[in-house]
């Protein structure tokens, strides 16, 4: 057990003052950071904003009971190193480096060691949440606060903000060995899934890269690797999956194998080719760089202008979706039908030791999800109603069972959303915790964009 530099007197210092910022007045707040990973803009009009930013150290790592106390701003990349030095790591982390833990929790965070743990919030201990009352309190699955506990996931901060988390971490060994397996069929995919996720493998998840070509790779920990491979500069991690069936990595390479490239979306940058790849340089190769980007062409608008002058009708279908296995192949033959993006992300999901049922993204009891991670722009030549192949994907999310999470654009009338993400918990939960509507309303955040 080691307490880190910043002690908790400190920690207790800071969020007085957040507590006496919240309480001046009751006006409509959001948090005030610089980063973001959410995929869907915002009006911020009317809105003070609450400082957030200091929240953002590791306080504590308890490798011999398996824990980690750390504040909600941190991003994963802080989190991991701190650990890393412990030999353990948390339970799941997020794929990019900027992904704070706070944002996992108020929101989704999956990884390749979902299978086994489930979604981040499923490896929760405790949350010391800020809530819209101006209270501190520390909600577990067993105190008075566990419905705060099991409606704090995929709030988004309508309910409150996450100052303090405390995550279970697991053993990590040198290496992770690495097995890339290939399958010509979605059937045949998908029963393999099914398989390998009842496995003793410390990970797994699979890329879809065409209707007959398909990777998972498994993944276990390793004391000695013959080799270890480089994914952090002049070679692409995903295109190795069709290359090669054995590699290597480091556990810490291993964890962020997929932030160099934002698994695949760096192409869209031109950070694929040779030439803007060695003039970017490997500083630039990154999660953080790419988002500054991004935002960068929201703001000007460059690639609008583009396919506007190339006659071009485009939309951006950027989600992260969960399907029951026993229906992951009629979801795949349907996207790649009225969709068509790839490559594909695969991840199968399921919480082993179930804490129990998280109000506001319900997911049954030992249920095998396999999540579709998909992120790119649909053009064609005709026109077509705004969010059009984003409600597609919404109606037969639903139509299977399924449910997606709520970092990126969605389009759900009113009723459907509150169907799908419990909204009678919701208000209940609203009604407690922020019951003047400090912190927003969840519907008019994560669809209206208000």
């Amino acid at each position: 057990m080691q307490i880190m530099s910043d002690p908790i007197e400190t920690f207790a210092v800071r969020r007085a003052k957040l507590v006496a910022e919240l309480k001046a007045n009751d006006s409509p707040v959001g948090l005030g950071k610089d980063t973001s990973n959410l995929f869907r803009d915002r009006s911020v009009k009317g809105k003070r904003h609450l400082d957030v930013r200091a929240f953002n150290q590791v306080l504590e790592v308890n490798a011999e009971q398996g824990w980690v106390d750390v504040e909600g701003m941190t991003p994963y990349d802080a989190l991991v190193e701190h650990t890393l030095k412990h030999g353990v790591m948390p339970a799941v982390v997020p794929q990019l480096k900027s992904i704070t833990i706070g944002g996992a929790v108020a929101g989704v965070g999956i990884e390749a060691s979902s299978f086994k743990y489930g979604l981040v919030h499923d490896t929760l201990i405790e949350i010391e949440v800020l809530t819209g009352t101006g209270e501190i309190v520390v909600a577990r699955p067993d105190n008075a606060h566990r419905d705060l506990f099991f409606g704090f996931p995929n709030s988004y901060g309508t309910l409150g903000y996450a100052l303090r988390v405390r995550a279970r971490t697991v053993p990590v060994k040198p290496f992770v060995e690495l097995h890339h397996r290939q399958y010509a069929s979605a059937y045949k995919c998908f029963a393999a899934l099914r398989e390998i996720s009842e496995s003793d493998a410390d990970f797994v998840d699979g890329v879809v890269f065409d209707r007959g070509q398909m990777v998972i790779t498994v993944g276990r920990f390793t004391d000695q690797a013959p080799w270890v491979s480089d994914y952090t500069y002049e070679k692409i991690f995903y295109r190795s999956l069709l290359q090669q069936d054995v590699d290597f990595l480091s556990v810490s390479d291993f964890i962020w194998r997929w932030d160099t490239d934002w698994f695949w979306c760096s192409k869209n940058l031109g950070a694929q080719t040779p030439f803007f790849r060695r003039l970017l340089g490997p500083s630039r190769l990154n999660s953080r760089f790419y988002t500054k980007l991004m935002r960068w062409n929201t703001r000007i608008g460059l690639t609008r202008l583009i396919d506007r002058l190339s006659g071009r009708h485009r939309e951006s279908v950027i989600q992260d979706v969960d399907i029951p296995v026993e229906h992951a192949s009629e979801f795949l033959e349907f996207f790649l039908k009225e969709i068509g993006i790839l490559p594909i992300w695969l991840c199968p999901i399921r919480a082993r030791e179930p804490l129990g049922n998280f109000d506001l993204y319900p997911v049954r009891e030992n249920q095998l999800l396999v999540n579709f991670g998909f992120w790119d722009v649909v053009r064609r030549s005709n026109g077509f109603d705004r969010g059009f192949h984003n409600r597609l994907i919404e109606k037969k999310v639903q139509a299977l069972g399924g449910i997606k999470s709520l970092y990126s654009e969605s389009y759900f009338t009113e009723p459907e959303f509150w169907r799908a993400y419990n909204g009678e918990a919701w208000r209940r939960l609203k009604a407690r915790y922020d019951p003047k509507g400090v912190l927003g309303d969840l519907y008019r955040k994560t669809v209206l964009k208000h």
